[in-house]
Parts: C-alpha cells; sequence; structure tokens
C-alpha cells in the first residue's frame, strides 16, 4: 500500500495523531541509534554555551523560555541542548560555568534541528518516496521538513514536555503542520512516553491555536504571544464548544520503530522520565509550502536562504 489506507486517514482526522507500528526497519532503527550515539560522544563541550532547553511550565506564558543565539541559529544546523536536571545549582568555581552531573552524553535533552539535511543517517529516513506518499493521503500539495531532533528522555532526569499544540511553535496562515514522530526506542507507560487528548485538535474540542511562540521584536529572546491570525487549518469548522478533557487523554504504548503522526492541533505532552531506561525518538514537522500558506516571520524558526527542504527531494 503506498502511503496512508483510507481507514489510516479517518483515524488520523477522527483522533489527532496516528500510530504506524513497524515503519523503520530494525537496520534503519540501527543506523538512527548509531548515528545518535556517534553525535553524543564526539561534540566538544569547550566552546558550548550549555544551553538548557525549556519552553516554560506550559501554563505560564511568562515563564523562561529557551532563546540565546545558539537556540534561534540552530534550524540549519546540528546543535546539542541540555536538561535543566543535569547541572549542579551552583556554577564551578574554577570556570564560573554551571558544571555538569552526569556524563555529557547522558544530559542532552536534544540534538537538532537540522538532521534531515546535514546527518546522512537522518535524511535517509526522513527525505524520501514513503513519506512523500504518507504526506500526500494528508492532503499536502508541497510538504517541506523542518524542525529534525532527536530527542532524548534521559533515564532518571529526561523533562516534562507539557502540554501543547506543535503549530503554536511552527505557525502557518492557516496551520498546517504535522509532526512526524519515530520511536528509537520503546516509549511506554513509565518512561515519558507521549500523552495525546483524542479529537483536541478539533475547534469542538478548543483545538484551535490560540498563542504561538515567536522570537521578540528586538531579536532577544522568545515568548508567547496571543494569535490573531487563522486558528484552525482549511477545511476545519471554526466552532468551539469545550476544552479536552481527562477522559480523552490517551497514554501511548509505542514499540520502536513506530512513526506517530501527530496533528499540528492536536493537544499533547510527555512526562518526565524517571525510569532507568531512555526513551530516545526522532522528530521532524512537515509544513505546507504550497501557494495559499505562509510560514510566519516571526517564528522561533526561520527558514534558510534557500527555504525549507521538500519532502522529496
Amino acid at each position: 500500500m503506498v502511503g496512508l489506507t483510507p481507514e489510516q486517514v479517518t483515524s488520523f482526522q477522527e483522533n489527532g495523531y496516528l500510530v504506524l507500528p513497524d515503519y523503520l526497519s530494525p537496520e534503519e532503527i540501527t543506523s538512527a541509534l548509531t548515528e545518535t550515539n556517534t553525535l553524543l560522544d564526539t561534540f566538544s563541550l569547550e566552546s558550548h554555551p550549555l544551553t538548557q532547553f525549556t519552553t516554560g511550565d506550559g501554563e505560564d506564558d511568562d515563564a523562561d523560555h529557551v532563546g540565546d543565539d545558539y537556540f534561534l541559529t540552530s534550524g540549519d544546523k546540528i546543535r546539542y541542548f541540555f536538561e535543566p536536571d543535569a547541572f549542579t545549582t551552583e556554577p564551578d568555581p574554577l570556570t564560573g560555568r554551571p558544571a555538569l552531573i552526569k556524563p555529557k552524553n547522558l544530559a542532552v535533552n536534544k540534538i537538532g534541528h537540522s538532521l534531515h539535511t546535514l546527518s546522512p543517517p537522518f535524511k535517509a529516513i526522513s527525505l524520501n518516496q514513503r513519506n512523500a506518499d504518507v504526506a500526500k493521503s494528508l492532503g499536502f500539495k508541497d510538504p517541506r521538513v523542518l524542525q529534525s531532533m532527536v530527542i532524548l528522555k534521559q533515564p532518571s532526569i529526561g523533562g516534562a514536555v507539557p502540554a501543547h499544540r506543535d503549530s503554536e511553535f511552527l505557525y502557518t496562515d492557516p496551520p498546517s503542520a504535522v509532526g512526524w514522530w519515530y520511536a528509537l526506542q520503546d516509549a511506554r507507560p513509565g518512561n515519558a512516553t507521549l500523552g495525546m487528548w483524542k479529537g483536541s485538535h478539533k475547534g469542538a474540542k478548543g483545538g484551535h491555536i490560540t498563542r504561538r511562540f515567536v522570537r521578540k521584536v528586538d531579536g532577544a529572546g522568545t515568548e508567547f504571544v496571543e494569535n490573531t491570525g487563522p486558528a484552525l487549518p482549511k477545511g476545519m469548522e471554526e466552532e468551539k464548544v469545550s476544552g479536552p478533557s481527562d477522559e480523552d487523554l490517551e497514554i501511548l504504548d509505542i514499540k520502536a520503530g513506530s512513526l506517530v503522526l501527530i496533528h499540528g492541533n492536536v493537544l499533547h505532552k510527555s512526562e518526565k522520565n524517571t525510569s532507568p531506561n531512555s526513551r530516545f525518538a526522532y522528530t521532524f514537522h512537515v509544513i505546507e509550502g504550497a501557494e495559499g500558506w505562509e510560514y510566519d516571520r516571526r517564528n522561533w524558526l526561520q527558514p534558510p536562504e534557500e527555504g525549507f527542504s521538500r519532502l522529496l527531494q
């Protein structure tokens, strides 16, 4: 079967996400994990600004957010972002810098944001006919890839990702983002797997994009602001009846090699990893590049000169 079946498309449209087991072969999983460990082992700490990844607590839009130059200029590079809990509370007295309490390979939160162009193993997983066929099944006309990253939920310190909608971070007018989320290791209840609110991408379930994560006007950092543009993708009802309830929350049990497709308006989260097992995942996002959709200039991530990558090269 090329692309998704009609039943899979219906499930995605109804729930806002779709799990595709065994999407990656064992060889692709091994290649991705080998590349991840090589990247973790070989990057240098000496010139690294020790940027910690955080977008706040998910409730307070005025909370601290990552926003230094190392982060804001990472859209066409491979860069490393640390877990806040990987450091001592006081700086090293000799260097004046925060001190890691874990080996560097166990302290990184994520590697991003252009693995799909700069890492051959991840490029092979990302830019291919199989994914282009899936995107076509979802209605994309000119699918473009951006924000690729390995998310590393490290044992005992892998930080929580608060409830959010991806189109808050990668806004197009109108919204069009869909996440491709690959489990490189098992993601199960107990080791910070994904929690998805079924149907929460719909207007009737409060699926509107009401806020956006953007660069500050003065360029110094990032912030959440009110969204004044379209709040739902084309063709979706504008009604707002109620928000998602606790009964809508599904904690996924995902085997390594599975692909989870995530609608840009669906509410989802992951908890802190308190288990002894790591939870590595690779993800990138697809937006519509065709005429009639505009990528916003205030988004934290901006395209390189050549534009975002076409899904099929």
